[in-house]
């Protein structure tokens, strides 16, 4: 019991007390911590959320952004003026500065956390009846057409038969800050972006109520469900589990989640455009799954970690190495060059490099690692499957 709860407690007070010990790493490295440690944890929450899709249920999805979108879409519509032909405000703790009433509509951001996970759930149920009666590679061309359609529908939503819907490539801008009413403390009655404590206990909680919604998930009967799918989809029809209501949830739940680190996401940043939703988003989402270890619940938010911190602190410090061999040397290529504009590039050779030498992932799934390590291909693989050849 005690070794079961070690770990997880000992990485929830390590990042409990990060505000105390954040800024004395700041202090000795120069390095702002704070902004990308709550961006990385907005992924953490994207990675967990297909995490249900494809390493609970094996379902390939290429368009979990659109999901990220649409929560992100909901903050903006509820949360701003954008809707200026309406005024009606509830629970917010945004006012204008001459108290007269706000232009817009403006609900509370917790309200608008459950409407877009909500919205975003019964899009993905709405999207995925029809879709996930494919498999393999038929379901992945059709969410990733998914992905694709979304984030142009909200770029040409300007003009919906006349109505504004989002505001085209110009997207929403000053979306409200959250705020608690009855706090004592300024700094949590209105979201600031002088003091991001506020902010960043905000997401650690989303994160921790994911992960423990995930965890509740994996052990429940319809995880078991999900992992009879994912091995043998004619198998677990058999046995009496709906394929396709079985596939459904987990579309659902993983949309659910990702509309709401969008919706989280676009408070934060107060404007949100629909290039910021493109295609890349979903690649590096599932990059993370597939690096931290498919099903593992710990692999997925270590590799969520570890490609964020590639992409907010490694990458840029490489250019600057780069950029000063390049002016010692005085060659203007090296000088000039913006290394984190490859960072694609360098995601790839991280997966082909991961799949190489550790397909799994860095914390693998126990039954994935079984069904990967089979030492002996005469006698089946170790989950009961056909011998391999």
């Amino acid at each position: 019991m005690v070794r079961k709860y070690a770990l997880p407690v000992v990485l929830i007070a390590i990042a409990a007390t990060f505000p105390f010990w954040g800024p004395v790493v700041e202090d000795v490295t120069g390095v702002g911590l704070f902004y990308p440690v709550i961006v990385i944890s907005v992924y953490i929450l994207l990675a967990l959320g297909l995490n249900i899709v494809i390493g609970f249920a094996g379902l390939l999805d290429l368009g979990f952004v659109a999901f990220y979108a649409m929560g992100a879409y909901v903050m903006g519509w509820l949360a701003s003026s954008h809707f200026s032909q309406v005024s009606f405000s509830l629970g917010t703790t945004t006012q204008s500065l001459s108290g007269d009433p706000l232009p817009g509509i403006h609900l509370s951001f917790w309200l608008i956390i459950i409407i877009a996970m909500a919205f975003s759930a019964l899009c993905g149920i709405i999207i995925g009846f029809p879709t996930l009666r494919l498999r393999g590679d038929y379901l992945a061309i059709v969410t990733l057409g998914f992905g694709e359609i979304i984030p142009r529908f909200f770029l040409n939503g300007d003009n919906l038969a006349g109505f504004n819907l989002t505001n085209g490539a110009i997207g929403i801008k000053a979306i409200d800050s959250p705020g608690i009413p009855f706090a004592t403390d300024p700094a949590w009655q209105r979201f600031g972006t002088l003091d991001l404590n506020p902010w960043y206990y905000t997401i650690l909680a989303l994160v921790l109520i994911t992960v423990f919604v995930n965890v509740r998930l994996q052990n429940s009967k319809l995880g078991r469900a999900w992992v009879s799918v994912r091995e043998d989809e004619t198998a677990a029809a058999a046995m009496g589990i709906n394929p396709v209501t079985t596939k459904l949830w987990a579309y659902a739940l993983g949309a659910m989640f990702g509309g709401m680190a969008g919706a989280f996401y676009g408070a934060f940043i107060k404007n949100i455009f629909p290039t910021s939703f493109s295609f890349n988003i979903s690649i590096l989402i599932l990059c993370m799954v597939i690096l931290g270890g498919m099903g593992n619940i710990y692999g997925v938010i270590l590799g969520a970690i570890v490609l964020q911190g590639v992409n907010f602190a490694l990458l840029p410090q490489i250019r600057t190495w780069v950029n000063q061999i390049g002016e010692a040397t005085g060659n203007a290529t090296l000088a000039s060059i913006d290394v984190a504009r490859y960072n694609f590039f360098l995601f790839g050779i991280i997966l082909v490099v991961m799949m190489l030498l550790r397909p799994e992932g860095i914390i693998p799934n126990r039954q994935r690692q079984e069904e990967l390590h089979d030492d002996d291909p005469t006698t089946g693989d170790s989950m009961g499957g056909p011998a391999r050849v």
